[in-house]
């Protein structure tokens, strides 16, 4: 079974940790297969609260399939203007 190293950001750690789930470089096993949008339902959060996805420092598609061994943080909006140009997330959301 894949394991991955989770991460959420801002307020979106404050809400994973309200339902007790951790979210800072956190091991998470996960099933072959796994997209980043399954894995935001998985911590319990709808793709509509998570802005981006970074697999290994990258922007990706919310339908990328994690592999063993990647790094994953969720962004949540609300990241100031400059830095979502920076940070490439501009229109990279969805497929």
């Amino acid at each position: 079974m894949p394991v991955i190293t989770f991460n959420a950001f801002s307020f979106l750690q404050k809400k994973l940790k309200e339902k007790g789930i951790p979210s800072s470089n956190v091991s998470l096993h996960i099933e072959p297969k796994t997209s980043a949008e399954d894995l935001i339902r998985q911590v319990s959060l709808s793709p509509e609260e998570v802005e981006a996805v970074f697999i290994n420092g990258k922007v990706s598609l919310f339908d990328t399939i994690l592999k063993d061994n990647d790094r994953v943080a969720l962004i949540p909006p609300g990241t100031p203007g400059p830095y979502r140009v920076l940070l490439g997330f501009v229109n990279k959301k969805r497929k």
